[in-house]
């Protein structure tokens, strides 16, 4: 079962404003600059994200249900901020839950597995 969507508003109220500067540089997060498929506005969201050769894997910590990745599909693409660097990412393919923990570092395993995180998809980087 994916966190609660209240924890979602509240890190999209709170703690996304807090850790956007971080997330661009640290491992395992990135921040996603998409476009509001409905409102045409411009957003950031800080993402637990890996690099996998020629592709970006995201968790899905709060499920499938989330606007940035509709954004993402509506609008591709999309750029993504990951290790100080930009990345032009197009659009994301789901991975299912086995094929996304193989892609994620070994370490990071076991957190999502208590998370209960299944969901994951991949960005094809077009840079």
């Amino acid at each position: 079962m994916p966190l609660p969507q209240s924890l979602a508003r509240l890190n999209r109220l709170v703690t996304n404003r807090i850790t956007r500067p971080f997330a661009t540089r640290l491992p395992g997060f990135a921040v996603l600059h998409h476009t509001g498929r409905v409102t045409g506005s411009s957003y950031a969201t800080p993402l637990n994200a890996w690099r996998r050769e020629s592709e970006v894997v995201v968790a899905l910590t709060y499920g499938e249900e989330v606007d940035w990745l509709a954004n993402a599909r509506a609008t591709p693409p999309s750029r993504m901020v990951m290790g100080g660097g930009w990345l032009r990412v197009g659009l994301p393919r789901d991975l299912g839950t086995a094929d996304g923990m193989r892609s994620v570092p070994g370490i990071v395993r076991p957190f999502l597995r208590a998370l209960d995180v299944t969901g994951f998809v991949a960005f094809p980087v077009e840079d």
